[in-house]
């Protein structure tokens, strides 16, 4: 094998580089070659607008595809839940490793629950499809909140809580457990309570799709169950036409008896961000062994919800 490094190309975030840097060892792993870290500036990481005003979907990616385009990288790492859902033709999502914990948590003061907070209690989220199933859950169960749009990483949104600005704020359980503060969490939320963003937990990664030898390398990190859990996930995202700042939660997840896996459960939501209007579906079928079966997966229960009124809930439709 050659000893001329793999480029991986990563935003700069702190979350970012973290997980890149996991990547980075299990390529080198499987592939015997060393990988150094091209860190990259998206737009999504210099704008200071809310993710929703700015579109959401894809300004965490396209500079990092630019990138590969260009050849200035080898292969890029994304968050998944960050991909807009149409592939590029000349890029290919070599591989989709397991999943980590999709759900969402709070951080809250005085290490308070969510069904504990105060009444009034402000709670901050850039999200959304947080805000609306927050608000939703609260309306149901006579809890009084404030959901508060906020941007910035990881320290900056704690540090909210922290300098008493907020009481609690809402992050993903895999971000915290891939930069090491996991036990900062005060509770884990139940999908059953919010359902995560479409392919929340899981990483992407991409590269050209002319680089056979690379894909094949790459594809040793894949999980079979975890992209076709993805795919469904994001093929029901596409069919309502909703970007990634969208109110949607949707988590495909895998029903065993014993050891044995036998069935899929797709569970997906729509709802304004005052919570006052919600669509909630879910379907079960076998486990797609084929990106068609997951991708139709996605899309009947899309088909569903929008007969339901799930396409008015979202605001501005993605174009």
């Amino acid at each position: 094998m050659s000893d001329i490094p793999l480029r991986l190309g990563t935003r700069r975030s702190r979350l970012a580089l973290a997980q890149s840097g996991q990547v980075a060892e299990a390529v080198s792993r499987v592939t015997g070659r060393p990988v150094e870290l091209v860190e990259i500036t998206t737009y999504g990481d210099t704008s200071r607008e809310h993710l929703a005003q700015i579109g959401g979907t894809g300004v965490f990616v396209t500079a990092l595809r630019d990138a590969l385009l260009r050849g200035e990288v080898d292969f890029a790492v994304h968050s998944l839940k960050d991909l807009p859902t149409t592939q590029p033709a000349d890029l290919v999502l070599a591989a989709v490793p397991v999943r980590e914990d999709p759900r969402d948590v709070i951080v809250a003061r005085d290490a308070l629950k969510f069904t504990d907070l105060p009444r009034g209690a402000r709670i901050g989220t850039g999200s959304p499809r947080r805000a609306a199933q927050l608000n939703a859950y609260a309306r149901s169960h006579g809890l009084d909140i404030e959901t508060v749009p906020i941007r910035g990483n990881v320290d900056t949104r704690i540090g909210y809580v922290h300098d008493g600005e907020l009481d609690a704020v809402v992050l993903a359980a895999a971000g915290l457990s891939r930069i090491g503060r996991i036990d900062e969490v005060t509770d884990f939320l139940s999908v059953d309570t919010v359902l995560p963003a479409p392919g929340q937990g899981a990483l992407a990664i991409e590269c050209a799709a002319d680089n056979a030898e690379l894909i094949a390398l790459l594809g040793e990190l894949d999980d079979p169950f975890t992209r076709v859990a993805v795919t469904a996930e994001r093929s029901l995202l596409a069919a309502l036409e909703a970007g990634c700042s969208a109110p949607v939660g949707a988590l495909a997840d895998l029903l065993a008896d014993g050891q044995i896996v036998k069935e899929m459960r797709l569970r997906a939501v729509v709802g304004t961000t005052d919570g006052t209007r919600t669509v909630q579906m879910s379907t079960t079928g076998p486990v797609p062994e084929t990106y068609d079966q997951a991708t139709a997966l996605g899309r009947e229960l899309a088909t569903e919800m929008l007969a339901q009124g799930a396409a008015g809930l979202m605001g501005e439709r993605a174009q």
